[in-house]
């Protein structure tokens, strides 16, 4: 069966340097120019690989993100950008984009060798498949297999616990507030009361935490929690 990609951009010379180069592939190509379309074909149809200019995606890498691996686990996520650095770098993929490359449309120009390189590493995607697997140093979660590894040792942590552990690591370095957590994990979140967050983020501490000797989680006061590890205090942390 053909790869559905799906490349967005809004430049119409980096559709057609695309499309040539595409022609000749056994791809199933989609180009589109706005990301709520993106958001749509993804959502409905589902695709292997977005191809996206950073410009357009920026304020929305997560929920890209997660409705591709909703549709397909094995979907990817590559992001191009023209102003390649490292900031946007930590940024993208921290916020669940799979690979971030510099763009081969420089101004006018078209640079074949960073065009290969984005497409040598958009089909390493195709070819293995995007992995929702997060690896944080010694800290390995596997989401698929509701499964938490520390130095090569399985941890036992299931149910809405795992689930909020992962979504926090997913997202490291924000700060998540108890009502984002009850709607990303919570399929009737008006049905429960917030402490259910508090007593998910206990049985983390006492059932991994603590055991390991580790700390995974801050709490941010009056604004939510925050995954850190493996540089992370474990106190509290006043809101400025």
């Amino acid at each position: 069966m053909s790869k559905h990609l799906l490349i967005l951009t809004d430049t119409e010379s980096h559709i057609e340097r695309f499309s040539s180069k595409l022609n000749s592939r056994a791809y199933v190509c989609t180009f589109v120019s706005d990301i709520n379309r993106a958001g749509e074909i993804v959502q409905n149809d589902g695709v292997d690989l977005l191809i996206a200019d950073y410009d357009l995606i920026k304020r929305h890498i997560t929920e890209i993100a997660v409705a591709i691996k909703s549709g397909h686990k094995n979907a990817s996520l590559v992001v191009y950008t023209a102003d390649y650095h490292k900031e946007a770098l930590i940024d993208t993929l921290s916020k669940g984009a799979d690979d971030y490359c510099a763009s081969p449309f420089i101004g006018a120009e078209f640079d074949e060798t960073l065009y290969r390189v984005l497409m040598a590493r958009a089909e390493a995607r195709l070819r293995f498949g995007g992995t929702n697997i997060i690896d944080v140093g010694e800290l390995l979660i596997d989401p698929d297999e509701e499964k938490i590894y520390y130095l090569q040792r399985e941890i036992e942590l299931k149910g809405k616990p795992f689930e909020v552990l992962t979504h926090l690591a997913r997202h490291r370095d924000q700060i998540i507030s108890k009502e984002q957590l009850l709607d990303a994990i919570w399929e009737e979140p008006e049905l429960v009361t917030p402490n259910v967050i508090e007593v998910a983020i206990n049985q983390i501490r006492q059932k991994m935490d603590k055991p390991l000797g580790i700390n995974t989680i801050e709490t941010v006061r009056r604004r939510g929690y925050r995954f850190c590890f493996p540089n992370c205090s474990g106190q509290t942390i006043m809101d400025k």
